[in-house]
């Protein structure tokens, strides 16, 4: 019998910000005589609302009140209460992640959003949930093509190359609409920092002739470095955001595929003054560009892919044979510990130190496990486990021996000690988790990447 999760996602980006509501339908796809298994088999979106512009206060400060007002409106229009959202994403993408208040407008809209959101996000799950909502990782696993997906909204272009429906990689570059904002007589309000030494252009100013349309090819000349279709200048490198990770060009021929607001100007009819930035100048440019001269896909979401990616495919779910003993759920924000096999084979007690010294508060052991375990190497593990972690025991393991490795912890440590432990779980490095409440015999969980710049 399917059950339901209603799923938020929210974006405040450099531009916009969006809000949408989905229902995740959950079904067990085991037989009557095994374990549960629980998936998550269908996502419908049910509401999505107007497309807001990102209320700032100055450009280096987000607006954290009006953001809980429209918030508070879109609820209403939605005919939803904040407490029946069970789970999704919360997520401040782009330049607005670097503004100085980012952090507290996230924590100031979290009252709105459920009891298990995410707060903010770095480029690299950006650049993910914007591949999902656009569907270029469908793309991807349908056709069996390697394809790189560039999300390019108002201040980043969030880059994703894809193989089999899977994200290999992710990068991030100061790419996008927003970097000039002019007004309704044309002249610069604002320039981007992150333009300095590539554009003369200042606030105050009134573009010359041809000036802006020169900026959006050299823009559009660095994503045709990222997509490995000219050769790679200093230019890309300078255009790297500082949260991102290095980015290498594809080696072999990708599909291409866009979202993001500038999507929306590739192939449309827009006036370059109708945005007042540079976003209708960078999309023709694009449009020119060798990045559309091959095999070039507009996503089916172009300005909602991240949106839709954070509403519909931000949560999974944990197996079924999970193990909790006083645990208060829902868990926000634990940081992950990744131990390797060859960690996990040789001192394992030196590396669970070594790996959670850096975090202050508690964290989550990432561990590979065995496929099969034997009596030996469950024992093993839990006196382990239990003789070096000081306060409470959160566990996510790749493999289904969650409930055996569990029982064995709690049974070796004080009765009132927590214990988690999860399976199926294998969240990448710079990770963290949220945990919700139980959905039958699973957990849901959210994988992420929490990064607020401090520039």
């Amino acid at each position: 019998m399917a059950e339901s999760l209603l799923s938020l996602g929210l974006d405040v980006g450099t531009t916009s910000t969006q809000m949408v509501l989905s229902r995740l339908s959950v079904e067990n796809r085991a037989s009557p005589f095994a374990v549960p298994s629980l998936e998550i088999v269908d996502r419908e979106v049910i509401y999505r609302s107007a497309v807001h512009f990102t209320p700032l206060l100055q450009d280096r400060l987000v607006d954290g009140e009006a953001l809980k007002e429209l918030l508070r409106q879109e609820y209403r229009a939605a005919g939803i209460r904040p407490e029946q959202v069970d789970t999704g994403a919360l997520i401040i993408t782009g330049e607005t992640s670097r503004k100085e208040n980012a952090g507290t407008a996230a924590r100031a809209l979290a009252e709105f959003a459920g009891e298990f959101v995410v707060t903010t996000a770095g480029p690299d799950l950006e650049s993910i949930l914007a591949a999902k909502g656009a569907g270029a990782v469908e793309l991807s696993e349908k056709t069996g093509k390697p394809v790189l997906h560039m999300d390019i909204g108002g201040g980043t272009s969030n880059l994703a190359l894809i193989r089999q429906g899977v994200v290999e990689r992710t990068g991030c570059l100061n790419v996008g609409g927003r970097l000039i904002k002019l007004d309704k007589m044309g002249m610069l309000t604002y320039v981007s920092p992150e333009l300095a030494g590539i554009s003369p252009l200042r606030p105050g100013n009134r573009p010359g002739e041809g000036e802006l349309e020169a900026l959006a090819e050299q823009l559009t000349q660095a994503l045709e470095m990222a997509a490995g279709l000219r050769e790679v200048t200093p230019l890309l490198e300078r255009l790297i955001t500082r949260e991102g990770t290095a980015w290498e060009p594809p080696a072999e021929e990708v599909a291409l595929s866009f979202s993001g607001g500038v999507a929306d100007c590739i192939e449309s009819a827009h006036s370059p003054t109708e945005f007042g930035d540079l976003g209708v100048y960078l999309g023709r440019a694009i449009r020119r560009s060798r990045l559309c001269r091959g095999d070039y896909h507009l996503g089916r979401e172009t300005i909602r892919a991240t949106v839709i990616g954070a509403g519909c495919h931000s949560t999974q779910l944990s197996g079924s044979t999970v193990f909790t003993k006083n645990v208060r759920l829902p868990l926000k924000d634990l940081p992950v510990a990744r131990i390797t096999y060859a960690e996990q084979e040789g001192s394992l007690p030196q590396a669970i130190r070594a790996r959670t010294a850096p975090f202050e508060g508690d964290a989550i052991l990432a561990l590979p496990g065995y496929a099969s375990p034997s009596y030996g190497q469950v024992k093993q593990l839990a006196e382990q486990i239990a003789g070096a972690v000081k306060g409470p025991v959160y566990l996510c393991l790749e493999q289904d021996m969650a409930k055996a490795l569990g029982q064995a912890i709690a049974a070796r440590l004080e009765p009132e000690r927590p214990v988690l432990c999860l399976d199926r779980v294998a969240p990448g490095a710079d990770s963290y988790l949220d945990v919700g409440a139980p959905l039958g015999p699973a957990l849901p969980v959210v994988v992420k990447t929490l990064i607020v710049g401090n520039s």
